[in-house]
């Protein structure tokens, strides 16, 4: 097993790309094992969670590769601006992740944000997509 302890800075265009697949929750953490696509076990422990897409190790002719796993998600669509944010932050005020792409909110399928949606007649899409929600900088507690 190969310990890695920080990700690669650039990936040369001649190696072969082999992925890692994980799911997003382990991918969060700075210590985990995993193993890539050919079978290779890689043991993490990291100054900071690596992303989807991210170099992590390489050899003579390959390059190693985080790969998310896709996972069900909700897409709320808004066309204003003010709307998308207040969607994000009655998903957020649930402490649900969520993230932003044009003209959507994107929050994880879980029945209690599905529920929320449906109480205050808010459309949403069913989709699976790779999820990458925004990450908050400072806490966030009640009192």
């Amino acid at each position: 097993m190969q310990l890695i302890t920080n990700h690669l800075h650039g990936v040369p265009a001649s190696k072969t790309l082999i992925q890692l697949p994980i799911d997003r929750r382990k991918l969060a953490k700075r210590r985990f094992r995993a193993t890539a696509v050919d079978g290779a076990e890689f043991g993490f422990d990291l100054p900071h969670p690596l992303k989807h897409g991210t170099a992590f190790h390489e050899t003579e002719d390959s390059v190693y590769l985080i790969e998310q796993e896709p996972e069900p998600v909700l897409k709320i669509p808004f066309s204003e601006g003010e709307t998308g944010a207040l969607y994000g932050w009655m998903v957020g005020n649930m402490h649900f992740p969520a993230s932003f792409e044009k003209g959507y909110v994107i929050a994880e399928d879980d029945p209690a944000v599905r529920q929320l949606l449906e109480r205050a007649n808010v459309d949403f899409e069913e989709a699976t997509q790779v999820f990458q929600p925004a990450v908050v900088a400072s806490g966030h507690h009640h009192h």
